[in-house]
């Protein structure tokens, strides 16, 4: 059925906790739930996926998506750095013959569809969907056949990208693709089409995404957890994926037009007919830089909330910290013309978008100021997650001041499509995202598997990471300096750039030999790996209240909160309660009739009603695959393939809507479709 139904009816609970639930079904019982005991085994047995691929394929589990995420958004990483070894490689010596013009326009632009689109948010987003409902207390995301349906379609879209690899077709007009380079006119074969339709399947995947991130804040909070005690991961989190939701339809509007002007016919981007190249810009990158906040504030987040552990403090500044994050994202939807300051855009406009490019440097200076206050301020423990999360505090720094730089207009016409635009990109979208990454990995690996990862190869791992890629990427900017135009596939040996482009190329093999160390130490640790316990770092947040790994049903009774840190109360005091008030953590609301939840008021996360969540399905494995075979077939202009395909997607979503009949049994006093 649909992923969720209300059930409601009047009466509220006497417990203190719960005395502002309006409308509940029945009264749901409070108390403990002992390991063993009748009630946790019936909670195991009603969430625990079945084993087997029947289970692999029909998983709606938040922690198991979570996890799918980050390994295939990690083999993507994989996959878009080697790409990148070859082209420097190839640009390590002048007039250099490793790749043909045309083999380097492909990996150039794959290297940059897979580190973006493919690695960067989907990577986010599975410590997002592992995590949200560890820490916010709930059993599950509000509709979990939607993020099973999210991680099939980014999986099918990828592999609908990387497919026209192997016969030399894929995309070749880089990652932004600009028109009319990219037109019928200058690309004939199918990679600009590949690449169109991919994005417009990739986008579905990242919305429904998105929406699932919304409402699960919204309604599926653990009683008490008013906004104000929502963590930073979770502000985060939240902010890229109400940004995705409004930039989204933009660049997929782009793609499908730009497709359209291919193989229908149409004129948006041809100017000979009255169409407008600079339209697909204004499209593209009214997109394209929120999505950078999309893939930074989330990562932003992770450190805001386990680098404060390794300070053995709370993180200094809370609310403007949270008050920054969704300030970055609101104005970083004002700033896309500062890519197309070179474009003749009129000065009233230059003026205006590049002192926005300027301003969006505040939130960023108050979160900053905030991590450097919380390690100055507390006792830090240079433990493996910290060291990367100091190193992203660094990176951040470089990163950021060479945007504002680019944000001067003047300063940005001498070095637009240069190598100093291209040593920003990726302290921004490679530094400011894979340290972070790799931190929490280490931070939250006792979570996931109940093992601790090595301190020896992880500090060794990240000097020789935090090395390699400072050699690598710094070098850039005095390459763009000395005029070294960036998306060029070999340079003349009389340019000057030949050293700066050696240095860069062994600071990436270097940097590429830090990621292997990190992945040594995966392996290394998910076969021999020491106990963990459930919370070796003493962090007081509430994932870290339940076992390690988790169980399937999370927490056995639903817990109410009275601080935002939960497992820190008795030493410190929370503002707003004068350290009186004491969070219940195993006495609670038990549901376990059913696979149910606890949904809560938008403001003051007050109970409100229970959840009926569905059950393992097919069906969202289905209906990703009928989508991806459809674009497929849109991409093969195979049009009876193509209409079949589409009829298979809409019996896939009539039989998830199809309504369960332990639901209809059950007959509570009103049964509310949630949609889904």
């Amino acid at each position: 059925m649909s992923d969720h139904a209300a059930a409601s009816a009047p009466g509220a609970p006497s417990s203190q906790a719960a005395a502002h639930v309006p409308h509940l079904a029945r009264q749901p019982r409070r108390g403990r739930v002992a390991p063993g005991s009748v009630e946790e085994k019936r909670l195991r047995e009603i969430w625990e996926t079945p084993p087997g691929w029947r289970g692999w394929l029909s998983s709606v589990d938040h922690k198991t998506i979570g996890l799918r995420y980050l390994v295939t958004a990690f083999v993507f990483l994989l996959m878009g750095g080697v790409e990148a070894l070859i082209m420097r490689v190839q640009l390590a010596r002048p007039n250099a013959t490793v790749l043909t013009p045309e083999q380097y326009n492909q990996l150039f632009t794959m290297h940059g569809v897979t580190m973006i689109f493919l690695y960067a948010l989907p990577v986010l987003s599975g410590f997002s969907n592992y995590l949200w409902p560890l820490v916010l207390g709930a059993r599950d995301m509000a509709f979990p056949r939607l993020n099973a349906l999210s991680y099939w379609i980014f999986l099918f879209a990828g592999i609908f990208l990387y497919a026209s690899f192997p016969t030399g077709q894929a995309p070749d007009a880089g990652w932004f693709n600009y028109t009319p380079l990219s037109g019928l006119e200058y690309s004939t074969g199918p990679n600009i089409d590949v690449y169109a339709l991919g994005m417009v399947l990739l986008g579905i995947s990242t919305t429904v995404g998105s929406m699932n991130f919304v409402v699960t804040l919204l309604r599926m909070r653990a009683p008490g957890m008013s906004l104000d005690r929502v963590p930073v991961l979770v502000w985060g989190t939240l902010t890229a994926s109400a940004g995705n939701l409004l930039a989204v339809p933009s660049v997929s509007l782009a793609f499908f037009l730009l497709w359209m002007d291919r193989r229908i016919g149409t004129h948006f981007f041809d100017v000979l007919n009255g169409g407008r190249p600079l339209l697909w810009q204004h499209l593209f990158w009214i997109f394209a830089h929120p999505w950078v906040y999309a893939v930074v504030l989330p990562a932003m987040g992770i450190v805001s909330d386990a680098l404060p552990v390794f300070c053995r403090r709370p993180l200094v500044g809370y609310g403007p910290v949270a008050l920054a994050t969704v300030a970055t994202m609101a104005i970083g939807f004002v700033v896309w013309i500062h890519h197309m300051f070179a474009t003749g855009i009129p000065a009233l406009a230059l003026s205006f978008f590049g002192s926005a490019s300027m301003v969006i440097a505040i939130p960023s200076a108050v979160a900053t100021f905030a991590w450097i206050a919380t390690i100055w301020t507390g006792r830090p423990v240079f433990r493996v997650p910290f060291l990367f999360f100091a190193g992203f505090v660094f990176l951040f720094v470089v990163g950021g001041v060479s945007g504002v730089l680019t944000a001067a207009v003047p300063f940005d016409w001498q070095l637009t499509d240069t190598y100093f635009v291209v040593a920003h990109l990726h302290y921004v979208l490679l530094g400011i995202n894979v340290f972070p990454v790799i931190g929490g990995i280490y931070f939250w690996f006792p979570k996931f598997t109940g093992k601790m990862m090595s301190e020896r190869l992880g500090k060794l791992g990240f000097w020789v990471m935090f090395a390699g890629f400072n050699i690598g990427f710094f070098p850039m900017h005095i390459a763009g300096l000395l005029g070294m135009p960036r998306r060029i596939y070999t340079y003349p040996a009389d340019m000057g750039w030949n050293t700066v482009n050696l240095v860069t190329s062994l600071g990436s093999f270097l940097f590429a030999l830090g990621v292997l160390i990190f992945l040594v130490d995966l392996a290394v640790s998910l076969k021999r790996g020491k106990p963990a316990g459930d919370n070796p770092w003493d962090a007081p947040s509430l994932e870290w209240a339940v076992s390690s790994p988790p169980p399937p049903y999370n927490f056995a009774v639903v817990p109410t909160l009275a601080s935002r840190h939960p497992l820190w109360e008795d030493r410190i005091e929370e503002p707003g309660n004068g350290g009186q008030l004491r969070s219940q953590l195993d006495e609670g609301y038990l549901l376990a009739e059913g696979r149910e939840a606890l949904g809560t008021t938008a403001l003051e996360a007050n109970p409100d009603v229970i959840l009926k969540m569905p059950g393992d399905s097919y069906a969202p494995f289905v209906l990703a695959l009928f989508a991806a075979l459809f674009f497929a077939a849109l991409a093969l202009a195979a049009w009876p393939v193509a209409s079949a395909m589409l009829f298979g997607c809409a019996v896939a979503i009539i039989v998830w809507l199809w309504p369960e009949r332990e639901l209809i049994q059950r007959e509570p006093v009103a049964i509310h479709d949630a949609g889904g």
